[in-house]
């Protein structure tokens, strides 16, 4: 079957895109496999999961050299998205950077990496609370004026910071976490801004870190993970979310599909303008994923699958940068 497509940006891909994050940051890197992942994103175009995701700080910058090493002869199969405004320090920790004169040379650098002329949709990848957000939103919209990027988008940002980039230049889409026990972006408006201002909402971690398939438990990831270090994740925490995995699993089993593709389904009926973009270092994973783009889900199993509980433990360690998306 064809996998349906959504607008993004002004383009057409696939209602499931690939967030490459994870391939190169954040999760069990001593699992890292670059030819593995290498294949799995050229698999995703065969497929029709055509919109790449990545950032400059995945790794930080091998990711961006990876996907483009990717995409290399099949650049125009995809609708490619990286992000900038993050920088990475010496001791691993980050730090946002929303000045014109870094955002200007860290989108450079991410065209140099990727072997790419232009991106489809460039992210600020969090908004600099010590830089005006008019400054930041300009500077990015020179690169789309010079025809370096096709359209810009937000991550995570509030209605607020919406409301005062898109007065200067369009806001084609946000990125932000949602999923069956991430729900902040329905509540905090951010997913209707999105429908009234005709720009995709771009849903990264709709598998809850992986948390919502089922297979991750206390002691399955070590220190190194970055999901070590948030309260959604400690032992305590996910022995008190298992409750409401276990409706997943069971809502799953009765539809007789992955507790993963229920997972996407339900993200995708949250609108017409929503992509979900499950990472994925494996063949097998990917090829799940995209089966959830045909799967629709009726009135009844979308109010059962709204009653969940709400989840145990914050996204984030209060005094932690956030990073993830």
């Amino acid at each position: 079957m064809r996998m349906p497509t959504r607008s993004v940006a002004g383009r057409q891909a696939g209602a499931i895109g690939l967030g490459c994050m994870g391939m190169s940051w954040g999760y069990t890197p001593a699992e890292r496999d670059d030819a593995t992942s290498q294949a799995v994103i050229r698999r995703a175009l065969d497929l029709g999961v055509t919109l790449i995701d990545t950032a400059d700080m995945y790794g930080p910058f091998v990711n961006e050299e990876l996907v483009g090493r990717a995409l290399r002869g099949r650049r125009d199969e995809a609708v490619l998205a990286t992000k900038g405004g993050y920088v990475v320090r010496a001791d691993r920790t980050i730090a946002r950077d929303g000045r014109p004169e870094h955002l200007r040379a860290a989108f450079h650098g991410s065209l140099l990496r990727l072997g790419v002329d232009h991106v489809d949709l460039y992210y600020l990848h969090r908004v600099d609370p010590d830089v005006p957000i008019e400054e930041s939103w300009g500077a990015l919209a020179e690169l789309v004026q010079a025809g370096h990027a096709h359209a810009l988008g937000m991550s995570e940002a509030t209605r607020d910071e919406l409301d005062r980039a898109h007065a200067l230049h369009p806001v084609a889409a946000l990125q932000s976490e949602l999923s069956l026990w991430t729900r902040d972006a329905i509540d905090g408006g951010t997913l209707t801004w999105c429908a009234e201002h005709d720009a995709a909402f771009v849903a990264f971690c709709p598998l809850g870190r992986g948390f919502l398939t089922g297979t991750v438990h206390a002691g399955s990831f070590g220190a190194d993970d970055t999901r070590s270090s948030k309260p959604r994740f400690t032992p305590a925490a996910m022995a008190a979310n298992r409750g409401l995995v276990d409706r997943v699993l069971a809502v799953a089993d009765r539809l007789e599909v992955t507790p993963a593709q229920l997972a996407l389904a339900w993200v995708l009926a949250q609108g017409a303008h929503v992509l979900p973009i499950p990472g994925t270092r494996r063949p097998s994973r990917l090829v799940e994923n995209a089966g959830a783009a045909g799967l629709v889900l009726d009135a009844a199993t979308l109010a059962e699958l709204d009653a969940l509980p709400p989840a145990v433990g914050a996204r984030y360690a209060p005094a932690a940068p956030r990073a993830g998306g």
